[in-house]
């Protein structure tokens, strides 16, 4: 038997269900349940979107979410240092050197040296890489609209200003 308010294994539980039941108990703990809350709602989200942009954009150039992220990034950036493509993506840089060791054995970026300090290395889109981020991203921007249609522009705008508060007062 199921305890009160917490379906019995054998139901089918929707995901804003799943969020209640999980709220439940964590209110029951002493925890902060509208945190967690937040928390799942944004996770929950940026992996539909992901999944949703590999499987319908970036699989078929055979490219992952976070390479095409790094292409993107030096689309706009221009040549830029490995470290700081690793700061902008909010990974190790480790993480980002195996990312462009994928994409330069594609032939999508290169590395290239300072000519003044031949110890600094940037990393650059080729004009393979620059040819298919121009052609790819129009792709992946139509599918972002979609998926932020239901919000009217100051919505969005709103909630741009919102993440970007947590961001900036994320834990050290």
């Amino acid at each position: 038997m199921a305890e009160q308010g917490v379906p019995a294994a054998a139901d089918v539980v929707t995901e804003q269900d799943y969020e209640r039941f999980a709220r439940h108990r964590i209110a029951e703990m002493g925890g902060d349940d509208s945190a967690f809350s937040l928390s799942y709602n944004v996770l929950h989200l940026a992996y539909m979107m992901i999944t949703d942009y590999e499987a319908l954009v970036h699989r078929e150039q055979g490219w992952t979410m976070p390479g095409f992220r790094l292409m993107f990034k030096l689309w706009v950036l221009g040549p830029t240092q490995p470290a700081r493509l690793a700061d902008l993506s909010g990974t190790t840089r480790s993480a980002m050197s195996n990312l462009i060791n994928t994409l330069e054995r594609a032939g999508l970026v290169e590395r290239t040296r300072d000519a003044q300090d031949r110890r600094v290395v940037f990393v650059a889109l080729t004009e393979e890489g620059r040819e298919a981020v121009s052609r790819v991203f129009p792709v992946q921007n139509a599918r972002e609209a979609r998926w932020f249609e239901a919000l009217d522009s100051e919505e969005r705008e709103r909630v741009v200003g919102l993440i970007r508060r947590v961001v900036a007062g994320r834990p050290q």
